[in-house]
């Protein structure tokens, strides 16, 4: 399983959406899991991105399917960052 790094920015309707259904964001995640994308930490942050999300997947691949259906709704955008645990770089 690999980790990524997962930075959410939400658009205008996921802004509306989520004021009025702030346990939305707990869907998103059951869905997610349902995609083969398990959230291990998730954070609501300030700055330029609204979300941090420490996710678990299979593969680049099903991350990416994931993110594209995640977009396509039209609610939020994200980055998404490779992760490598220290201990495995020094492992090497």
């Amino acid at each position: 399983m690999g980790i990524y790094i997962v930075l959410s920015k939400l658009t205008d309707e996921g802004a509306k959406t989520l004021k009025e259904r702030p346990e939305r964001l707990n869907e998103v995640n059951e869905e997610l899991e349902k995609m083969g994308v398990r959230v291990k930490e998730q954070y609501l942050v300030l700055g330029e991105y609204d979300f941090v999300n420490i996710v678990e997947a299979e593969d680049n691949t099903s991350l990416a399917k994931a993110m594209i259906e995640l977009a396509s709704r039209g609610s939020i955008r994200t980055m998404t960052l490779a992760a490598i645990p220290v201990d495995e770089f020094i492992r090497g």
